[in-house]
């Protein structure tokens, strides 16, 4: 198991710092956010620190859950944001009865060990009310590496771009839009939502 969790508890207060004045994912978030139906209920998948996209989706009208690896992390956003629940947690193995109308996962899934990316992806899929809406990071390729970053080394992986349109379907979910969106950094999001049944 990656300890991603750690790793940003080392560098959260710098990572909060850096990110403060950011718009970095709010052109693709605002995108998604034409294709929602419902505004009941969102989950940030790595929410890290929080900021301008839990704020966005509060003032659009949802309910806000935020889940991090990294308790620090968590720390931080409690402070920022009072009214949405924050729980540090690690997506793989966590556990909810509840369902979301709309999910982002921005940059968080390619820190996921490759073999966890597939059962992640589904897991995702099923707790999507019907229209839900999905947002998410990956890269284009397969494979796997590590990269240093703030004197840390982080792990990254990747499924490709074809399988995670395949898990995608094969979870009901069609794929509304993708795009490299960093050329030429590997990094690619897509836009997708739960049919209906």
């Amino acid at each position: 198991m990656h300890n991603t969790g750690e790793l940003y508890d080392k560098i959260a207060n710098w990572w909060d710092e850096f990110h403060i004045d950011s718009d970095y994912g709010m052109k693709q978030l605002e995108l998604a956010l034409q294709f929602v139906k419902h505004t009941n209920s969102a989950l940030d998948i790595g929410c890290g620190s929080g900021g301008r996209m839990i704020d966005r989706l509060i003032q659009y009208g949802f309910e806000v859950t935020g889940i991090d690896a990294s308790s620090k992390m968590i720390e931080l956003a409690q402070k920022k944001h009072p009214e949405p629940k924050f729980l540090n947690e690690n997506i793989i193995t966590w556990q909810t009865d509840k369902k979301f109308d709309f999910i982002v996962a921005w940059d968080s899934l390619f820190h996921l060990p490759l073999n966890e990316q597939k059962n992640v992806l589904t897991k995702i899929c099923s707790i999507l009310h019907p229209e839900g809406i999905l947002i998410y990071t990956l890269g284009d390729a397969v494979g796997e590496h590590y990269s240093d970053w703030h004197d840390e080394k982080f792990y990254y992986s990747s499924i490709g771009i074809n399988e995670n349109l395949k898990i995608l379907a094969e979870s009901n979910c069609e794929c509304k839009h993708l795009e490299l969106d960093q050329f030429p950094e590997k990094h690619v999001f897509i836009v997708a939502q739960k049919l209906v049944d």
